[in-house]
């Protein structure tokens, strides 16, 4: 069918043809329309219904409409336009060439399973069992400490005392990792031992703790199966990093 927008006759051909419209003279081919297409709309070409197309098509026409007009050629004579325009182009190429060395260099079982068996074997992480009571001054949590010095029972303490939704089951956290709780409260869980308790109130910005590390364990490893695809793509980088360092070392002036 025809299109007509402004002065410019735009023919819009068959989508199954090389040329999908033309614009003033110049082709819209189907490689960079379905390209277009999925930018746009996040989703294969297949799957875009034709009311789709079409709007997106109008949509690249009027960029090729805009873009064939006299003053274009001017602009982009132009020396900033001139650089976005290369620079554009060398990150789409550079995102290609990497999109290629990767595919073309999968991480293999053995690479995989060997990452997987060193992060296995660093130190693994510790979950805590604590309890806490939440007060909301410094001076309040003072006190509170100089009792449990005095023996009284913290979970005792904790009901009577604490502002915080645990206070009713004795400040009872339950197990938890370091990076589920606010950086001041994990660090002196950590810097406890089982059985502790802060000998100092511990602010955060829900107002201020007395802790009691309860227990401690060693977490458990997430299995390789559970792992494998963030580990293949760690293998992956890492080993596109060392093609990178390669070329930079050889590149020449």
């Amino acid at each position: 069918m025809l299109a007509t927008i402004g002065f410019a006759t735009v023919a819009l051909t068959n989508a199954a043809a090389e040329s999908v419209a033309t614009v003033n003279g110049v082709h819209i081919d189907s490689a960079t329309f379905e390209l277009y297409l999925e930018s746009r709309t996040q989703n294969p070409a297949a799957r875009v219904s034709p009311a789709e197309r079409e709007i997106v098509l109008q949509e690249l026409v009027d960029i090729y409409l805009l873009t064939t007009q006299p003053q274009a050629q001017e602009i982009a004579a132009t020396t900033r336009v001139k650089a976005q325009i290369e620079l554009q182009y060398r990150g789409a190429l550079a995102q290609a060439v990497v999109t290629d060395y990767m595919a073309k260099h999968p991480a293999t079982d053995a690479q995989i399973r060997a990452e997987y068996t060193i992060q296995a074997e660093l130190a693994p992480p510790l979950q805590f069992k604590a309890r806490h009571i939440l007060v909301e001054t410094q001076r309040a949590a003072i006190d509170l400490i100089s009792k449990l010095d005095g023996g009284a029972d913290f979970a005792d303490l904790a009901k009577t005392n604490s502002t915080g939704p645990s206070g009713s089951a004795g400040g009872d956290l339950g197990w938890f990792g370091p990076d589920q709780m606010v950086k001041p409260f994990a660090d002196a869980v950590a810097a406890l031992v089982d059985g502790g308790y802060t000998r100092a109130p511990v602010q955060t910005e829900f107002g201020w703790h007395i802790i009691l590390r309860e227990e401690s364990r060693t977490s458990e490893p997430p299995t390789l199966e559970s792992v494998r695809d963030v580990i293949k793509q760690r293998v992956e980088q890492a080993g596109f990093q060392r093609y990178l360092e390669d070329l930079r070392k050889n590149q020449s002036g």
